[in-house]
């Protein structure tokens, strides 16, 4: 088990100037025996989280830039990128399973978590769309006017 003590200070509280008039620092501070330790399941030994800390990461805005366009975009850092694409498909005019998005230079699963990658709060996601389906669409376009050019009936 692993012991934690405070260091306290060498010289005496009456040379500081602490004649008895205001608290010492030592005791405004928060002793480290009042923290709580966690093992995690890797063996590694961390302070504990309070609740009152995960209270305030409730929702982070997102900067996502297409080519012409940005958009901000409000979300849980909990959130996957599968999620954050169900989103973008409402403001763009893009399937999910057309979107690209790429953060820090890497292309994002549909699983991964924003928190557990490190997006952060104001941070910049870029949004592509997919080459392969987007030649898709072009050659069904050019296909379908193609085909649905009328042809004018020769009578003899």
């Amino acid at each position: 088990m692993i012991k934690f003590r405070s260091k306290r200070f060498s010289r005496s509280m009456s040379k500081l100037g602490y004649g008895g008039k205001a608290s010492p620092p030592e005791k405004e501070c928060r002793n480290i025996s009042d923290i709580k330790w966690e093992l995690r399941p890797g063996g590694m030994l961390v302070q504990k989280r309070d609740a009152d800390q995960d209270a305030g990461d409730g929702v982070i805005t997102i900067r996502v830039s297409t080519v012409s366009h940005w958009h901000d975009i409000s979300i849980q850092p909990t959130s996957t990128f599968g999620e954050l694409k169900m989103i973008l498909s409402l403001v763009t005019s893009l399937e999910p399973r057309e979107q690209r998005l790429l953060f820090r230079g890497k292309e994002r699963d549909d699983e991964e978590h924003l928190h557990m990658v490190g997006v952060r709060d104001k941070d910049k996601v870029l949004l592509l769309q997919d080459p392969a389906i987007k030649e898709k669409k072009l050659l069904a376009l050019v296909g379908g006017q193609a085909m649905a050019a009328p042809r004018p009936t020769i009578t003899v």
